[in-house]
Protein backbone atom coordinates (compact mmCIF):
# COMPACT_ATOMS: atom_id res chain seq x y z
CA UNK A 1 0.00 0.00 0.00
CA UNK A 2 1.06 3.17 -1.08
CA UNK A 3 2.58 5.88 1.97
CA UNK A 4 0.86 8.66 2.79
CA UNK A 5 3.95 11.37 1.95
CA UNK A 6 4.13 14.63 4.71
CA UNK A 7 5.47 17.66 4.79
CA UNK A 8 6.56 18.86 7.92
CA UNK A 9 6.52 22.95 9.11
CA UNK A 10 8.53 24.17 12.29
CA UNK A 11 11.32 22.72 13.90
CA UNK A 12 11.54 23.89 17.16
CA UNK A 13 10.93 21.25 19.87
CA UNK A 14 8.01 19.68 19.60
CA UNK A 15 8.24 20.43 15.40
CA UNK A 16 11.33 18.06 15.68
CA UNK A 17 9.44 15.55 17.61
CA UNK A 18 6.60 15.34 15.36
CA UNK A 19 8.80 15.01 12.22
CA UNK A 20 10.84 12.42 14.03
CA UNK A 21 7.00 10.79 14.77
CA UNK A 22 6.54 10.66 11.29
CA UNK A 23 9.42 9.32 10.08
CA UNK A 24 10.51 6.42 12.61
CA UNK A 25 7.12 5.96 14.46
CA UNK A 26 3.91 6.19 12.38
CA UNK A 27 2.82 3.15 10.25
CA UNK A 28 1.94 3.87 6.63
CA UNK A 29 3.37 7.08 6.43
CA UNK A 30 6.76 9.09 4.98
CA UNK A 31 8.19 11.97 6.08
CA UNK A 32 8.91 13.31 2.42
CA UNK A 33 9.50 16.97 3.42
CA UNK A 34 10.56 19.36 5.86
CA UNK A 35 10.25 23.37 5.82
CA UNK A 36 12.17 25.66 8.62
CA UNK A 37 13.44 29.01 8.10
CA UNK A 38 16.22 28.43 10.07
CA UNK A 39 18.44 26.45 7.17
CA UNK A 40 21.40 25.28 9.41
CA UNK A 41 19.16 23.68 11.73
CA UNK A 42 16.57 22.91 8.25
CA UNK A 43 19.52 20.70 6.87
CA UNK A 44 20.88 19.00 10.01
CA UNK A 45 17.48 17.47 10.38
CA UNK A 46 16.76 16.28 6.89
CA UNK A 47 20.03 14.37 7.00
CA UNK A 48 19.26 12.51 10.29
CA UNK A 49 15.83 11.46 9.44
CA UNK A 50 16.52 11.24 5.51
CA UNK A 51 14.39 13.84 3.90
CA UNK A 52 15.16 14.46 0.76
CA UNK A 53 13.36 17.57 -0.01
CA UNK A 54 14.06 20.95 2.37
CA UNK A 55 12.15 24.54 1.55
CA UNK A 56 12.57 27.34 3.69
CA UNK A 57 9.49 28.61 1.82
CA UNK A 58 6.50 27.48 2.96
CA UNK A 59 4.17 27.50 0.00
CA UNK A 60 6.84 26.37 -2.31
CA UNK A 61 6.52 23.19 0.02
CA UNK A 62 2.87 22.82 -0.18
CA UNK A 63 2.60 22.74 -3.63
CA UNK A 64 4.76 19.76 -4.30
CA UNK A 65 3.04 17.31 -5.93
CA UNK A 66 4.33 14.37 -3.79
CA UNK A 67 2.37 15.54 -0.76
CA UNK A 68 -0.48 14.27 0.73
CA UNK A 69 -0.34 16.00 4.02
CA UNK A 70 1.19 19.25 5.51
CA UNK A 71 2.07 18.68 9.48
CA UNK A 72 2.13 22.39 11.01
CA UNK A 73 3.87 23.35 14.04
CA UNK A 74 5.02 26.76 12.85
CA UNK A 75 4.07 29.50 15.43
CA UNK A 76 0.72 30.27 16.46
CA UNK A 77 0.07 33.06 14.79
CA UNK A 78 0.67 31.53 11.30
CA UNK A 79 -1.49 28.73 11.55
CA UNK A 80 -5.00 29.86 9.89
CA UNK A 81 -2.75 31.23 6.91
CA UNK A 82 -0.39 27.88 6.23
CA UNK A 83 -3.90 26.08 7.02
CA UNK A 84 -5.21 28.20 3.68
CA UNK A 85 -2.16 27.74 1.82
CA UNK A 86 -1.99 23.48 2.45
CA UNK A 87 -5.41 22.97 1.92
CA UNK A 88 -5.83 25.09 -1.16
CA UNK A 89 -2.82 23.26 -2.73
CA UNK A 90 -5.25 19.94 -1.79
CA UNK A 91 -3.25 19.08 1.15
CA UNK A 92 -4.51 17.25 4.20
CA UNK A 93 -3.86 18.68 7.60
CA UNK A 94 -2.53 18.77 10.56
CA UNK A 95 -2.02 21.53 12.88
CA UNK A 96 -0.70 22.07 16.46
CA UNK A 97 -2.79 23.76 19.10
CA UNK A 98 -3.87 26.41 18.94
CA UNK A 99 -6.37 27.10 15.98
CA UNK A 100 -4.79 30.61 15.99
CA UNK A 101 -4.14 33.64 18.31
CA UNK A 102 -7.11 35.80 18.29
CA UNK A 103 -10.78 34.57 18.40
CA UNK A 104 -11.30 36.03 14.95
CA UNK A 105 -8.87 34.33 13.00
CA UNK A 106 -9.97 30.97 14.66
CA UNK A 107 -13.31 32.05 12.70
CA UNK A 108 -11.15 32.53 9.54
CA UNK A 109 -9.70 29.26 10.02
CA UNK A 110 -13.52 27.33 10.17
CA UNK A 111 -14.14 29.00 7.14
CA UNK A 112 -11.05 27.63 5.06
CA UNK A 113 -11.61 24.20 6.89
CA UNK A 114 -15.08 24.28 6.04
CA UNK A 115 -14.95 25.50 2.16
CA UNK A 116 -12.54 22.01 2.07
CA UNK A 117 -14.63 19.17 2.93
CA UNK A 118 -13.08 16.44 1.00
CA UNK A 119 -9.78 17.36 3.23
CA UNK A 120 -8.71 16.08 6.53
CA UNK A 121 -8.25 18.85 9.37
CA UNK A 122 -7.17 17.45 12.59
CA UNK A 123 -5.87 19.66 15.61
CA UNK A 124 -3.50 18.45 17.77
CA UNK A 125 -5.21 18.22 20.86
CA UNK A 126 -3.15 15.55 21.99
CA UNK A 127 -4.50 14.68 25.10
CA UNK A 128 -7.43 13.32 23.46
CA UNK A 129 -5.40 10.48 22.34
CA UNK A 130 -3.85 9.27 25.88
CA UNK A 131 -4.80 5.90 26.88
CA UNK A 132 -5.91 7.58 30.20
CA UNK A 133 -7.84 9.74 28.67
CA UNK A 134 -9.44 7.88 26.55
CA UNK A 135 -10.19 5.19 29.18
CA UNK A 136 -11.90 7.89 31.07
CA UNK A 137 -14.21 8.95 27.93
CA UNK A 138 -15.64 5.55 27.30
CA UNK A 139 -16.30 5.53 31.39
CA UNK A 140 -18.11 9.07 30.97
CA UNK A 141 -20.09 7.82 28.05
CA UNK A 142 -21.08 5.02 29.40
CA UNK A 143 -22.56 6.75 32.42
CA UNK A 144 -20.63 4.69 34.84
CA UNK A 145 -19.92 7.99 36.89
CA UNK A 146 -23.36 9.63 36.54
CA UNK A 147 -23.84 13.26 35.61
CA UNK A 148 -20.85 15.24 35.45
CA UNK A 149 -20.30 17.42 38.78
CA UNK A 150 -17.04 18.92 38.78
CA UNK A 151 -13.74 18.68 37.01
CA UNK A 152 -10.89 19.52 38.52
CA UNK A 153 -7.65 19.91 36.04
CA UNK A 154 -3.87 20.71 37.05
CA UNK A 155 -1.21 21.60 34.37
CA UNK A 156 2.40 22.36 35.54
CA UNK A 157 5.56 22.47 33.67
CA UNK A 158 8.89 22.50 36.12
CA UNK A 159 11.13 24.83 36.84
CA UNK A 160 13.59 23.52 35.02
CA UNK A 161 12.49 24.47 31.72
CA UNK A 162 11.58 28.24 32.69
CA UNK A 163 14.53 29.79 30.64
CA UNK A 164 13.07 28.81 27.80
CA UNK A 165 9.32 29.41 28.86
CA UNK A 166 9.99 32.76 29.95
CA UNK A 167 11.77 33.33 26.03
CA UNK A 168 8.55 32.11 25.14
CA UNK A 169 6.28 34.15 26.93
CA UNK A 170 5.86 37.48 25.19
CA UNK A 171 4.59 35.39 21.99
CA UNK A 172 2.59 32.69 23.86
CA UNK A 173 -0.77 34.20 24.23
CA UNK A 174 -0.62 33.91 27.82
CA UNK A 175 -1.02 30.94 30.43
CA UNK A 176 -4.38 30.51 29.49
CA UNK A 177 -4.11 29.87 25.32
CA UNK A 178 -1.12 28.05 26.10
CA UNK A 179 -1.38 25.69 28.53
CA UNK A 180 -5.02 25.90 30.24
CA UNK A 181 -6.26 25.02 26.54
CA UNK A 182 -5.52 21.30 26.50
CA UNK A 183 -7.75 21.52 29.39
CA UNK A 184 -10.47 23.54 28.13
CA UNK A 185 -10.90 21.13 25.43
CA UNK A 186 -11.03 18.36 27.72
CA UNK A 187 -13.73 19.67 29.78
CA UNK A 188 -15.45 20.40 26.41
CA UNK A 189 -14.34 16.94 25.38
CA UNK A 190 -16.08 15.24 28.67
CA UNK A 191 -19.54 17.19 28.94
CA UNK A 192 -20.09 16.43 25.06
CA UNK A 193 -19.75 19.70 23.68
CA UNK A 194 -21.16 22.20 26.05
CA UNK A 195 -20.36 26.10 26.25
CA UNK A 196 -19.18 27.57 29.14
CA UNK A 197 -21.62 30.25 30.74
CA UNK A 198 -19.84 32.20 32.88
CA UNK A 199 -15.98 32.20 34.36
CA UNK A 200 -13.95 34.00 36.67
CA UNK A 201 -10.13 33.55 36.27
CA UNK A 202 -7.57 34.92 38.96
CA UNK A 203 -3.78 34.31 39.55
CA UNK A 204 -0.97 35.81 39.61
CA UNK A 205 3.12 36.59 39.63
CA UNK A 206 4.28 34.40 42.43
CA UNK A 207 7.87 33.61 41.60
CA UNK A 208 8.52 35.10 38.53
CA UNK A 209 7.39 39.39 38.10
CA UNK A 210 8.39 39.39 33.99
CA UNK A 211 4.86 38.08 33.78
CA UNK A 212 3.44 41.01 35.19
CA UNK A 213 4.93 42.52 31.61
CA UNK A 214 2.46 40.93 29.64
CA UNK A 215 -0.69 40.52 31.71
CA UNK A 216 0.04 37.37 33.09
CA UNK A 217 0.91 35.48 35.67
CA UNK A 218 3.03 32.64 36.64
CA UNK A 219 0.48 30.68 38.34
CA UNK A 220 -3.11 31.04 37.36
CA UNK A 221 -6.54 29.32 37.97
CA UNK A 222 -10.10 29.77 36.62
CA UNK A 223 -13.38 28.37 37.08
CA UNK A 224 -15.97 28.02 34.79
CA UNK A 225 -19.97 27.25 35.07
CA UNK A 226 -21.08 25.22 31.85
CA UNK A 227 -24.48 25.42 30.25
CA UNK A 228 -25.98 22.65 31.94
CA UNK A 229 -24.55 24.12 35.41
CA UNK A 230 -20.97 20.96 35.88
CA UNK A 231 -18.23 22.87 36.89
CA UNK A 232 -14.47 22.95 36.29
CA UNK A 233 -11.81 24.16 37.79
CA UNK A 234 -8.32 24.92 36.37
CA UNK A 235 -4.64 25.54 37.62
CA UNK A 236 -2.03 26.11 35.44
CA UNK A 237 1.47 26.69 36.85
CA UNK A 238 4.67 27.40 35.07
CA UNK A 239 7.30 26.32 37.68
CA UNK A 240 6.73 23.11 39.81
CA UNK A 241 9.61 21.81 41.54
CA UNK A 242 9.14 18.23 40.52
CA UNK A 243 8.85 18.42 36.94
CA UNK A 244 6.01 18.07 35.11
CA UNK A 245 2.45 17.53 36.65
CA UNK A 246 -0.61 16.75 35.19
CA UNK A 247 -3.65 15.91 37.05
CA UNK A 248 -7.64 15.52 36.05
CA UNK A 249 -10.70 14.27 38.13
CA UNK A 250 -13.97 14.05 37.03
CA UNK A 251 -16.64 13.55 39.89
CA UNK A 252 -19.87 12.24 38.84
CA UNK A 253 -23.00 11.80 40.64
CA UNK A 254 -22.30 8.05 40.97
CA UNK A 255 -18.57 8.27 41.18
CA UNK A 256 -14.75 9.81 39.93
CA UNK A 257 -12.17 9.19 37.95
CA UNK A 258 -8.73 10.39 38.59
CA UNK A 259 -5.54 10.59 35.96
CA UNK A 260 -2.42 11.38 37.23
CA UNK A 261 -3.06 11.95 40.95
CA UNK A 262 0.75 11.24 41.36
CA UNK A 263 2.76 12.45 38.47
CA UNK A 264 4.88 10.03 37.78
CA UNK A 265 6.60 8.68 35.08
CA UNK A 266 6.58 4.83 36.37
CA UNK A 267 5.67 2.60 38.79
CA UNK A 268 9.44 2.80 40.49
CA UNK A 269 10.59 3.85 44.11
CA UNK A 270 13.41 5.09 45.06
CA UNK A 271 14.34 4.13 49.32
CA UNK A 272 17.00 6.10 50.17
CA UNK A 273 18.08 8.93 53.21
CA UNK A 274 15.36 11.17 51.44
CA UNK A 275 12.73 8.61 52.69
CA UNK A 276 10.57 6.73 49.74
CA UNK A 277 10.47 8.95 46.77
CA UNK A 278 9.13 8.32 43.51
CA UNK A 279 9.96 10.68 40.07
CA UNK A 280 8.16 13.27 38.17
CA UNK A 281 7.41 13.53 34.46
CA UNK A 282 10.82 15.61 33.32
CA UNK A 283 8.27 17.55 30.75
CA UNK A 284 5.97 17.24 29.01
CA UNK A 285 7.21 16.00 25.95
CA UNK A 286 7.35 13.12 27.80
CA UNK A 287 4.40 12.69 29.68
CA UNK A 288 3.05 12.94 26.22
CA UNK A 289 5.04 10.99 23.87
CA UNK A 290 2.77 8.06 23.04
CA UNK A 291 -0.15 10.77 22.73
CA UNK A 292 1.57 12.39 19.84
CA UNK A 293 2.48 9.19 18.28
CA UNK A 294 -1.19 8.23 18.52
CA UNK A 295 -2.48 11.59 17.25
CA UNK A 296 -0.57 11.49 13.80
CA UNK A 297 -1.57 8.05 13.89
CA UNK A 298 -5.35 8.85 13.67
CA UNK A 299 -4.60 11.58 11.15
CA UNK A 300 -2.57 9.64 8.58
CA UNK A 301 -5.61 6.74 9.03
CA UNK A 302 -8.29 9.24 8.37
CA UNK A 303 -6.38 10.16 5.16
CA UNK A 304 -6.37 6.55 4.74
CA UNK A 305 -10.15 5.80 5.25
CA UNK A 306 -11.39 8.86 4.15
CA UNK A 307 -12.77 10.01 7.71
CA UNK A 308 -12.55 13.09 9.49
CA UNK A 309 -11.22 12.93 13.10
CA UNK A 310 -13.33 13.22 16.24
CA UNK A 311 -11.46 16.79 16.90
CA UNK A 312 -12.91 19.24 14.83
CA UNK A 313 -11.73 22.76 13.85
CA UNK A 314 -14.90 24.22 15.94
CA UNK A 315 -13.03 22.20 19.09
CA UNK A 316 -10.25 24.65 18.11
CA UNK A 317 -12.04 27.89 18.12
CA UNK A 318 -14.35 27.35 21.51
CA UNK A 319 -11.43 26.30 23.28
CA UNK A 320 -9.42 29.39 22.25
CA UNK A 321 -12.65 31.28 22.54
CA UNK A 322 -12.64 30.20 26.59
CA UNK A 323 -9.24 30.85 27.08
CA UNK A 324 -9.45 34.59 25.88
CA UNK A 325 -12.43 35.21 27.54
CA UNK A 326 -10.51 33.90 30.94
CA UNK A 327 -7.87 35.93 30.01
CA UNK A 328 -10.14 39.01 29.85
CA UNK A 329 -11.31 37.93 33.45
CA UNK A 330 -7.86 37.86 34.83
CA UNK A 331 -6.93 41.06 33.60
CA UNK A 332 -10.19 42.53 34.56
CA UNK A 333 -10.84 40.86 38.21
CA UNK A 334 -14.55 39.94 36.96
CA UNK A 335 -16.20 37.16 36.90
CA UNK A 336 -17.94 37.38 33.13
CA UNK A 337 -20.06 35.53 31.32
CA UNK A 338 -18.80 33.58 28.19
CA UNK A 339 -20.32 35.74 25.33
CA UNK A 340 -19.44 38.93 25.24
Amino acid sequence: MKKICIGSIGLGRLGYEHAKNIATRIPGAELTALCDVDSVRLAQVAQELGVKNTYEDYEEMCKNPELDGICIVSPSSFHTEHIRIALENGKHVFCEKPLDTTVEKCKQGEAIVSAHPDKVFMLGFMRRYDHSYIKAKEKIDNGDIGRIILIRAYTQDPVATIESTLKFAPNSGGQFLDMCVHDIDLCNWFTGGQKPKNLWAIGGCFAYPQYREWNDGDNVGCMIQYEDETMAFLFAGRAAAQGCNVETEIIGTKGTLRIGSVGTDSMLEVLSENGVCRECYTDFMYRWHEAYISELEEFVNCIIENRQPDVTVYDGTLASQTAYRAKESFETGKMLPFEK
